[in-house]
């Protein structure tokens, strides 16, 4: 089991973002500067209707987070890569 880690300091990049707002374009900008800079997508967006906007939702991550599985240690979705094991 991988011991837990110290939280990123203050000014370090997120490894893990979730960007969520109107869909709109200031919502695509939002994504398109976090790509910019050096983020991925991480699945896929979602929607959903809040009764008076569509609000739109992206995960993003930086590919340093995405951790081989040989590794054994944890990825950037929090569990524990062991190979099956």
């Amino acid at each position: 089991m991988t011991a837990p880690t110290a939280p990123p300091a203050a000014d370090a990049p997120l490894a893990y973002r979730l960007l969520s707002g109107p869909n709109d374009r200031s919502f695509c900008a939002r994504v398109s500067a976090a790509l910019a800079d050096g983020y991925v997508l991480y699945g896929s967006p979602a929607l959903a209707f809040d009764g008076g906007q569509t609000v739109a939702a992206q995960a993003v991550i930086l590919p340093s987070a995405l951790i081989s599985s040989a590794t054994g240690t944890t990825n950037a979705t929090g569990t524990t890569n062991d190979s099956g094991k």
